[in-house]
């Protein structure tokens, strides 16, 4: 007779699983090596992306559907200051792709659901120490090797929401290693650049490219989707308080 435990099963895999290959095949397409060869790559990973969206907002909870609708105003007032407008970091045709926006949703839906996973949930004691360590040891390291202090600062005031909100380090430290990952791979594949200093105007602050703590952001993109919500749904923010 099995006496093993039973696992239990991925719920939530078909979301976030599809929302990163998608991110990853569709950094790659617009990176130079593509663009090089097919010079209006960036409309396919647009495309790629738009269509996935679609996809994934179809599938979410009537309450998500909403926080993704209000992520989008928000990730496109961010991307048009901190890229367009005051140059934080600039995209490889110095333009605002339709993709970014979009991601960022996708990535907020994606890490959402992977922390939903029972296994996850099983895990998360010990998977939110050994993530919150290697969260530090990296971005040590990026600042030691790559003179990160922009990347570093960011991580600081990660470590002081953590201390203000300790119940968001579950969702926030899987972000900050998905935000890790794409940006290492938008950088590398040449998709968007940081400058070696920040904003490219005060040589006092010298970055990485890419930033080690610049996950920091979505903590600001998941208040202002809270507080959309708060607003424009007040009677059922009410009721979910009063049953929480």
């Amino acid at each position: 007779m099995n006496t093993a435990p039973c696992l239990p099963s991925l719920r939530y895999a078909h979301i976030y699983l599809t929302v990163l290959v998608t991110l990853l095949i569709g950094l790659f397409i617009d990176g130079v090596w593509i663009s090089n060869i097919m010079p209006h790559s960036q409309w396919v990973t647009n495309a790629l992306t738009f269509m996935v969206f679609i996809w994934v907002y179809s599938q979410v909870s009537p309450r998500l559907k909403k926080l993704i609708l209000y992520g989008l105003v928000i990730a496109l007032g961010g991307e048009l200051v901190f890229s367009l407008g005051l140059g934080m970091y600039t995209y490889r045709l110095h333009n605002l792709p339709i993709y970014v926006p979009l991601g960022h949703t996708l990535i907020y839906t994606a890490v959402y659901y992977l922390i939903k996973e029972p296994r996850i949930k099983a895990m998360q004691p010990a998977l939110t120490k050994v993530l919150f360590w290697a969260m530090i040891l990296y971005s040590a390291g990026w600042l030691i090797f790559a003179r990160d202090l922009f990347g570093f600062a960011c991580t600081l005031l990660i470590l002081w929401v953590f201390h203000r909100r300790p119940h968001t380090k579950p969702y926030f430290l899987a972000m900050f290693f998905a935000v890790v990952v794409l940006e290492i791979l938008g950088t590398y594949f040449q998709c968007w650049a940081w400058p070696e200093i920040w904003f490219g105007k005060f040589t006092w602050v010298s970055s990485a490219n890419p930033p080690a703590g610049i996950a920091v952001f979505y903590f600001g993109f998941d208040a202002g989707c809270l507080w959309f919500y708060k607003r424009l749904n007040p009677q059922i923010w009410d009721r979910f308080m009063r049953l929480r």
